[in-house]
């Protein structure tokens, strides 16, 4: 039970808040019109979309992203006919929407701590490992990973505008889409309360503390005052105390959350992160690491700038098979830090790549849990995610192969002397 477990605990029962009050649809539908165009414009309605999917995922976890936001894509596609009277045009941007929400919650969540468990199961790593090292912040890794993600996102974009929507497509689209259905939805979740309100200054304050904890070696941040006593996972538990405390004034006495709206707590993951930093431990302290850090031995051979899209394509490959991209950081990110000690490489540089690797599952349905969501919706075949995935994940290598020795230089600090 450490920092990262508080840090997810505390951002879980937010989310759950989020998802009570409805703020999540409310987001989606005000975007989706604002994006939507007059008329139509196919493309820029699916940056809408994928834009809101990949920046709910940045503050949330994938798995519950997926299951929320997949119902509000589906219901902008229920106004097109299905079946055999679905035209060609409708059934690629219909493929392409369900494509752009599920990559686009992978890709917003490696921007981000608590977007997804890898990052958070790297970080603790990192702190086990590592404990006089300075600590991956909030702020330090956000640094590093949201511009990578925003460059794997307008991959993303430009690849599905190009193979399944092209801008002509948007008059034969414009006879079934009508901006009047989508204010109808958001006049029906009526002005936004005073509980929803709230759960949005809450959110609000958690990102900037979040955000604002540890800035510089010369503007310290607020974290400085507690001595390094206090860590994101001490403000994600501080904000979610204050979910139990602030008043919902919808009836005397309720409060924005209690523990009734908290029954869907995925405990499961929380135990899961512990169990994976748990055989973490195991493995450096049993010598495992040792004997199975031999198997990458090759690695050892690699030049320095061949490195890092060795790493990524090792981790990226494993996952699609693992079915979990958890469980391949926690086997990896070890071995990676047992090479980087034998090779004499600052360790992040390796971590890094291999974590966020592990998250370019976009091959298979069954890769990770929010792959199955989005097939489960039935617009979808394997095919279709292949033809995508393939190319994002060559994208998302040659991001990391350039971003990592130069962003990540300067914001980990890699070039350092590291002991």
């Amino acid at each position: 039970m450490n920092d990262v477990i508080a840090l997810v605990l505390g951002s879980f029962i937010l989310a759950l808040a989020v998802e009570h009050y409805n703020i999540h649809k409310r987001l989606a539908l005000n975007i989706t019109l604002v994006f939507c165009g007059d008329p139509l414009n196919p493309p820029l309605l699916l940056l809408g979309i994928c834009g809101t999917a990949a920046f709910v995922s940045m503050w949330m976890h994938n798995v519950a992203t997926a299951v929320m936001m997949m119902p509000v894509a589906t219901g902008i596609l229920r106004r097109f006919p299905t079946g055999p009277n679905q035209s060609v045009v409708v059934g690629k941007f219909c493929r392409a929407v369900v494509l752009g929400v599920l990559y686009s919650i992978t890709i917003g969540g490696m921007s981000t701590l608590t977007g997804t468990g890898v990052n958070l199961i790297l970080v603790g790593m990192w702190q086990s490992y590592f404990p006089e090292a300075a600590p991956v912040t909030f702020s330090t890794w956000f640094l590093f990973a949201f511009p990578s993600a925003l460059l794997m996102f307008l991959a993303l974009w430009a690849l599905l505008c190009c193979l399944y929507c092209p801008r002509s497509s948007g008059q034969a689209l414009s006879v079934y889409f009508d901006k009047a259905h989508l204010k109808e939805e958001l006049e029906m979740l009526g002005p936004m309360a005073y509980a929803e309100k709230m759960v949005l200054a809450l959110f609000s304050m958690l990102i900037v503390l979040w955000m604002t904890r540890s800035i510089t070696e010369d503007i310290p941040g607020w974290g400085v005052l507690f001595k390094g006593l206090a860590g994101d996972g001490t403000v994600s538990v501080m904000i979610a105390t204050l979910l139990f405390i602030v008043p919902s004034k919808k009836q005397k006495g309720e409060k924005l959350m209690d523990w009734d709206k908290c029954k869907k707590l995925p405990w499961n993951i929380i135990l899961l992160l512990g169990a994976g930093l748990a055989i973490a431990d195991g493995v450096r302290s049993s010598g495992l690491a040792d004997i199975l850090s031999e198997s990458l031995d090759f690695l050892e051979a690699v030049p320095y700038l061949a490195m890092t899209p060795a790493v990524c394509l090792i981790s990226s490959t494993i996952t699609e098979l693992i079915t979990s991209n958890n469980a391949t950081a926690t086997l990896i990110v070890p071995l990676l830090i047992q090479i980087a000690k034998t090779t004499h490489v600052h360790p992040l540089l390796l971590m890094i790549p291999g974590g966020i690797g592990a998250q370019f599952a976009f091959l298979l349905p069954t890769a990770t849990p929010s792959n199955t969501v989005g097939f489960a919706t039935g617009h979808i075949e394997i095919q279709d995610m292949i033809k995508i995935g393939l190319p994002l994940k060559i994208a998302g290598i040659a991001v990391l192969s350039l971003l990592m020795p130069t962003l990540g230089v300067y914001v980990f600090r890699t070039g350092e002397q590291f002991q």
